[in-house]
């Protein structure tokens, strides 16, 4: 912690637009905009002095110590945010002189200013800054919490002291979130909450405590406040979307696996607004699956570490507030209609997905497991697949896209509703409007070594009181109490709390959503179609490039490039050959270098899948079991809107 010197400083209410311009200190570097820059120091450190100055690039810290000098810049893109909080005051038997030393952040504790903890003999105003710091090494990387503790104390009264803390979190909030017209109080653009479904029966059945322990802290650091909804049977979520007011929330956050994921996309596909909705609603995940696919290919794709803190990597995406288009797949069975983001499969890969469900209580290591069962015990079935092969020039679709920001939906505002191809789904117009929507304007490598640790507060232990306000409200994850708060201002509602207003389930359902180009089910197909009839392993089309944590299948893939790739391993293929393939499923080198009779990687923007012969399977999409027999599908580009880093 490092503290303001004691001199009388005037305060500005409007902090830009008048910042100062700074050369980089690189020759050839642009010169930064410095917004704010004060000098502060160590209370146990004599001789030793930080100049911190806020700019357009991050948090500068300079520190000067018997004539050395180092520096490092927080990048503003790795901090999420920031609080202004007060001492608390000390037990009995404690000192309460208002000149007392502070020699760490160790031995401070801190409350909300209105909390009535508060150390009324402590003037100083303390400003908390999170980060989690990018450190690449040789396995990737990790990010690094990281917190700085400025104290201002320049004047006699904790409300002038208060006020300057206040000016430097209103900049640095209003950077952190994109803006540069900064005013001396912070004002937030988005007022309404994020929306968390959460199912506590997802992967091993923790996903209650993931989220108390891990996600739960970075939306306090970032100041995201939520509700809380746990679901308490399969297609709560759906249903809940589905008959909600959601535009009450600014996005949907699920907690779990893909599973809940596909059950929240198609909640707002049965919604008569459904065009209102995906356009105004953005998703994000945070994975406690057991495949967790999606959650890995954004972290890939956005070259963000994943493996060793998955769920912190998927927290920092939802606080950050940006978002990627979505292809979404058009997918239709002989009896319904169902959106897919994730893949649909036949064969192999399906058999080991919902067969290994008997495994679920050991994670992600059901699926190795079973794989090894199923290539000893290895099947064929017989049948047909057609498909649409996409033009080149869709694959580079990707470039031109919108990726992030306030854009709209992806081009689908004059689609039409879906209808299935027999009829048995009512069509109806789309309703005009905003459909009562809201328009409201610790890692592995702790020992890297760091320059400025006096000043930095590398928290990795449990002991949370130090750097921020506990959460005491929390219950237990097992709690059945309904209701609680966390530190900002969010509710938490049980399973009895959470089932209220949603129905049983007794009426007919319709689904919407754009609908199909492709001819009927049962309908012959067009000479612009490639046929293949046989004997199959397997057939699985993905349209992200994992499928699960290791499971890299579609290196080629991006989140809005219009593609589906298409993967065919023919009947006669030898156990070698599929274990070699099943090998590389983890690197992403599972598609042979070579020309090969049995294995195919096609990019396609259709397909149909017509299964024969009695040997029974499976059909899945996104993971869940859907009902076997003909199934076709196709691509939506850039239809929805998914949480991305940056």
């Amino acid at each position: 912690m490092v503290d303001k010197p004691k001199i009388g400083l005037g305060s500005e209410e409007i902090v830009h637009p008048s910042p100062t311009i700074s050369k980089g200190t690189d020759c050839d570097s642009p010169p930064h905009v410095v917004y704010l820059t004060e000098t502060f120091y160590i209370s146990s450190k004599k001789n030793t002095v930080f100049e911190v100055r806020l700019t357009d690039k991050g948090l500068s810290l300079k520190k000067q110590s018997n004539g050395s000098t180092k520096e490092q810049t927080i990048p503003l893109k790795d901090i999420i945010g920031c609080r202004c909080l007060r001492s608390k005051r000390k037990g009995k038997g404690s000192s309460a002189c208002a000149c007392t030393s502070i020699s760490g952040t160790a031995q401070l504790k801190v409350v909300e200013e209105n909390s009535g903890e508060q150390d009324e003999s402590d003037v100083s105003a303390y400003l908390y800054i999170y980060a989690y710091i990018l450190k690449r090494n040789r396995r990737g990387g990790f990010r690094e919490r990281t917190t700085i503790t400025l104290r201002f104390r320049s004047f006699d009264k904790y409300e002038d002291n208060n006020k300057e803390a206040q000016k430097w979190r209103a900049a640095i909030k209003y950077l952190v979130a994109g803006e540069t017209s900064i005013k001396s109080t912070y004002q937030p653009k988005e007022t309404r909450k994020m929306l968390v479904i959460l199912n506590p029966k997802s992967g091993s059945g923790k996903a209650r405590e993931m989220f108390q322990q891990r996600v739960a802290p970075v939306l306090a650091e970032a100041e995201i406040s939520y509700d809380l909804h746990i679901t308490k049977k399969p297609d709560w979520a759906r249903e809940f979307v589905r008959n909600r007011d959601i535009y009450l929330w600014r996005g949907i956050v699920v907690v779990g696996g893909d599973g809940i994921f596909f059950e929240t996309l198609n909640g707002l596909f049965e919604r008569e607004d459904w065009q209102t909705a995906i356009d105004e609603l953005t998703i994000g995940i945070i994975p406690c699956g057991s495949g967790n696919g999606l959650a890995k290919t954004i972290a890939h794709l956005y070259d963000e570490p994943f493996e060793t803190k998955p769920i912190l990597a998927s927290a920092l995406t939802m606080v950050k507030g940006k978002h990627s288009m979505l292809d979404i797949v058009r997918v239709e069975t002989r009896s319904k209609i169902m959106f897919s983001f994730l893949s649909v499969g036949w064969g192999l890969i399906s058999d080991i997905d919902i067969e290994s469900e008997r495994l679920r209580a050991i994670g992600g290591q059901r699926f190795t497991l079973w794989s090894v069962h199923r290539l000893i015990s290895l099947r064929t079935y017989q049948g047909k697949v057609s498909y649409i092969p996409a033009l080149v020039s869709n694959m580079n679709r990707s470039n031109s896209l919108p990726h992030e920001g306030g854009g709209g939906g992806g081009g689908v505002g004059l689609l039409k509703h879906s209808i299935s191809y027999n009829t048995t789904l009512d069509c109806h117009d789309c309703r005009n409007g905003s459909g009562g929507g809201v328009n409201d304007s610790h890692s592995n490598c702790v020992a890297c070594d760091t320059n400025f640790s006096d000043v930095l507060s590398l928290e990795t232990g449990t002991n949370l009181d130090t750097f921020r306000p506990r959460i005491d409200s929390w219950y237990s994850a097992t709690s059945r109490k309904s209701t609680y708060f966390s530190t900002v201002d969010s509710i938490y509602e049980s399973d009895r709390a959470s089932n209220e207003g949603v129905p049983n389930g007794a009426n007919v359902v319709q689904m919407y959503g754009p609908p199909s180009r492709l001819p009927a089910l049962t309908a012959p197909l067009s000479d612009n179609w490639k046929t293949l009839d046989g004997d199959f392993v397997m057939v699985h089309a993905s349209y992200q490039t994992h499928l699960s944590t290791d499971c890299f299948f579609a290196p080629l893939s991006k989140l809005n490039d219009g593609i589906i790739w298409l993967l065919i391993i023919k009947g006669g293929v030898s156990r070698s050959q599929l274990l070699s393939f099943m090998l590389g499923l983890s690197s992403g080198s599972h598609i042979p270098s070579q020309t090969n009779e049995y294995i195919h990687m096609i990019p396609v923007t259709a397909f149909r899948i017509e299964p024969s012969g009695s040997t029974p399977g499976h059909m899945t999409v996104d993971g869940e079991n859907v009902e076997y027999g003909p199934i076709q599908a196709e691509i939506f580009p850039s239809l929805a809107k998914v949480m991305v880093p940056k």
